[in-house]
């Protein structure tokens, strides 16, 4: 079985009960739901569907973020190289009988600077500024493309002062928080005021919703401490992020947010055209392997799949694939790509974590089994990215899903001990029942002393039929 997580995009278009289970039999951990293309209505029964499957399956809902777009363009048209556009973020007419090209944020002419530039539509069209005017900037064409309603707006190497949410953005956080979805994907974080944000409105709803900051700017990456500081994880959205950054330094910048993320201990999903071509293709093209491959080499937590499964022809191939490239990587994982992670000063969890993981590594173990209230010790145990699986026995299915996005964790929910004896044998009785263990297995156990909540205190490592037969009580 793979350690690296899978994300599968799914859309209202195809949400069947029985497509969603071909995805999780093919591999995927979990689902996403793109709120740019989808109402409350069909969220709501995209998440029926998805919890009628399983509910161990992690929900992904994912908010449009501090976006701009093009408006009010009635009818597509055509642009040629060196001709003159009005761009404004108020609706008016043109005083020249040029283009006038609105979007959506009303101080956009204000704020861009004399010397900007926009790219329209994911980069398709490049436009420069040339002039600026009270209520408009002149923008000359760069190359030759059709302006179209509702395309996306970046200004590379500038950031407007855009508001952290939209009003979109509130309603559909109101829905994950009043439905029990297990992520917020949140777009376009910038700071760690727009992950606080977010996590304002989750806390009036009582909500344990974690979120994942979707790093796609110049100022996201700049800010990554900040941002890790408060975001439960972060993933890599090489879409937007490849427009506003040069497409030779994304590479780079991508190995140094998993780099981050990892030493934080923090889950880190890599996004966006991974096997683009299978929207259209049976099979992906080598250098697309590649990139999966290379995400999985510098230590992914999830790789996440888009329109392959959202809208694509092949989505359940799709899906296996990226299972197979996992399975394959990881067994020949080189381990100069380790990460180191630094010690941090009487962090006891993290201690018992690394030397569990380096014990299993080192012993002929077949698993990691921890107890966990949170979820700490076993995102602490993926941090360290050991060679066999981490059995996290939760007490509840929210932290066990919350799990799914973690490298190598696999998350039962049982029922809750008086003590570490009873919590240990229910836990290995539970994955033998299940027969993710034998008897004869030897693993690396993690828990409390202090019962639940009491926090990780000590290791042990013996056969599954000696820790089960302990007659201490």
């Amino acid at each position: 079985m793979k350690h690296t997580k899978i994300v599968a995009t799914i859309s209202d278009l195809r949400c069947e009960p029985e497509f969603v289970e071909a995805l999780y039999k093919a591999g995927m951990n979990v689902a996403r739901m793109n709120t740019a293309h989808i109402t409350e209505e069909s969220a709501l029964d995209m998440l029926n569907n998805i919890r009628s499957v399983s509910d161990s399956i992690g929900i992904l809902v994912d908010t449009k973020g501090p976006e701009i777009r093009t408006t009010e363009v009635k009818e597509s048209y055509k642009v040629e190289v060196d001709q003159l556009i009005e761009v404004s973020g108020l609706v008016r007419e043109s005083t020249q009988g040029r283009n006038v090209l609105t979007v959506s944020y009303p101080k956009f002419h204000e704020e861009i600077p004399a010397d900007g530039s926009l790219l329209i539509d994911d980069g398709e069209l490049e436009l420069s500024v040339v002039e600026k005017h009270n209520d408009f900037v002149l923008c000359k064409v760069e190359n030759p493309g059709t302006i179209k309603n509702k395309k996306s707006v970046n200004t590379p190497g500038f950031s407007v002062q855009l508001p952290s949410v939209s009003e979109k953005d509130e309603k559909f956080i109101e829905f994950a928080a009043k439905n029990n979805v297990d992520f917020i994907a949140h777009s376009f974080v910038r700071n760690k005021e727009d992950v606080l944000k977010v996590q304002e409105l989750l806390d009036k709803h009582n909500s344990p919703i974690k979120i994942i900051a979707k790093i796609e700017n110049l100022d996201g990456v700049n800010n990554i401490d900040e941002i890790l500081d408060y975001a439960y994880g972060i993933m890599v959205a090489r879409g937007d992020l490849g427009i506003e950054i040069p497409a030779e330094k994304i590479p780079g910048i991508q190995r140094q947010l998993i780099k981050k993320a990892v030493q934080r201990k923090k889950p880190v999903i890599v996004a966006t055209q991974m096997l683009h071509s299978m929207i259209d293709n049976p099979r992906p093209t080598r250098a697309e392997v590649s990139d999966v491959a290379n995400a999985i080499f510098s230590r992914a937590d999830a790789i996440m799949l888009s329109g392959e499964t959202a809208y694509g022809q092949y989505p359940i191939e799709a899906v296996k694939y990226m299972d197979r490239i996992a399975q394959e990587i990881e067994r020949s994982k080189d381990k100069r790509n380790d990460i180191i992670i630094p010690a941090v000063e009487n962090e006891v969890v993290a201690y018992l974590a690394e030397a569990a993981i380096q014990a299993s590594n080192e012993l002929k173990t077949s698993a990691i089994v921890t107890n966990t209230l949170t979820g700490k010790t076993a995102r602490y145990l993926a941090a360290f990215r050991g060679n066999n699986p981490v059995y996290a026995c939760c007490y509840d299915i929210s932290i066990a899903r919350q799990l799914s996005l973690s490298y190598g964790v696999r998350a039962n929910v049982i029922e809750p001990k008086r003590n570490k004896f009873k919590m240990v044998r229910s836990s290995l009785r539970t994955l033998l029942e299940s027969k993710r263990l034998k008897e004869e297995d030897m693993v690396v156990y993690v828990g409390g002393s202090f019962g639940i909540g009491g926090g990780s205190t000590f290791m042990e490592i013996s056969t599954v039929d000696k820790l089960t037969h302990k007659t201490n009580e």
